[in-house]
């Protein structure tokens, strides 16, 4: 795979919380010149200067982020104050509690509520971190969440104790939900080795700020 096409897996992150308006004037810059499939920011980043991005880069935004443990409707705000400031995704964090207390209803109506509050063309990603969770945690999730509107599942925000995306999730997360639903890696993806393996085990968006070793650019 040439570093051009790898590029087009990669949604370039920017997610810390000291990040300056020049980090992410940066980060934008540096997207477009690797001509990445999108950007990943937080929500008081938006919206960004006019002409920031280039219009084939999708602008993602996180919600419910780090934790997840948001009331719903908040995340649902959240989630449309970040599309009208010109987010085309919205990776949300789901409620970890709902999915240790096997809480299955609140959760699906968690995610409808976010879905419902989105344009049908804004693409919602849900991570699940699965590295806190069994492996029967991860299917039922990854089942929950899509019955609920989920576009994508997303494996690790990078902020978890447990830890990022692994191979095996990445696998389980894809045979769960078939071959029409987006499966994106996210977690201590930082070579281009990782990289290469998570694509080969399901995913088709990485989450990444090391977007620049990973391309050897």
């Amino acid at each position: 795979m040439t570093g051009l096409e790898l590029a087009k897996y990669i949604d370039h992150t920017l997610l810390t919380p000291e990040a300056t308006s020049q980090e992410i004037a940066n980060l934008c810059m540096d997207a477009n010149k690797f001509g990445v499939a999108a950007v990943c920011v937080s929500p008081s980043r938006l919206p960004l200067p006019a002409g920031s991005l280039s219009d084939q880069i999708a602008l993602a935004c996180v919600v419910g982020f780090p934790s997840g443990a948001h009331v719903g409707s908040v995340k649902a705000v959240e989630a449309a104050t970040a599309e009208q400031n010109g987010a085309t995704e919205i990776d949300m964090v789901v409620n970890l509690g709902l999915v240790f207390d096997a809480n299955w209803l609140s959760l699906g109506d968690e995610v409808r509520t976010v879905r419902q509050s989105l344009s049908s063309s804004t693409k919602l990603k849900v991570i699940i971190e699965s590295a806190a969770l069994s492996d029967e945690q991860i299917v039922m999730t990854c089942k929950v969440v899509v019955d609920s509107g989920a576009d994508f599942v997303k494996t690790s925000t990078g902020f978890h104790k447990s830890g990022g995306a692994s191979v095996h999730a990445v696998e389980l997360m894809r045979k769960t939900v078939g071959p029409n639903i987006g499966v994106k890696a996210s977690g201590g993806i930082r070579t281009r080795e990782t990289a290469l393996e998570m694509i080969a085990a399901g995913a088709n968006r990485l989450g990444t700020s090391a977007t620049q070793a990973i391309l050897a650019l």
